[in-house]
């Protein structure tokens, strides 16, 4: 059985070129960079739901043999999922903090 590296999984490293693209192009805000790095971690997201739905498929259906993998992919996709929906949490607080602020 291969296991697979985490090195493609270091969000801060994304965070960094993210802001590193932001800062290169001429006239591009932050705003825009945080939009498209959104973008791209909510399609990684989706991907890894998308695989692990296909897999658990293949697992009830018996063709299969290899469960740790189906069981692991099922787990990155609950783990991911549950960031976004912790980012998304923090973000609303964020909102309705500066909403309630007074100017």
């Amino acid at each position: 059985m291969e296991i697979e590296p985490l090195s493609h999984l270091n969000p801060v490293q994304s965070l960094r070129d993210a802001t590193r693209v932001a800062d290169q192009e001429s006239g591009e805000l932050l705003a825009t960079s945080f939009q498209s790095l959104f973008k791209r971690a909510v399609a990684e997201v989706n991907k890894l739901q998308n695989e692990a739905d296909d897999l658990a498929a293949k697992l009830a259906a018996g063709d299969i043999e290899d469960v740790h993998r189906a069981m692991i992919a099922m787990q990155k996709a609950k783990l991911a999922l549950d960031l976004t929906i912790q980012v998304r949490n923090k973000v609303i607080e964020a909102y309705q903090e500066v909403m309630r602020m007074q100017v």
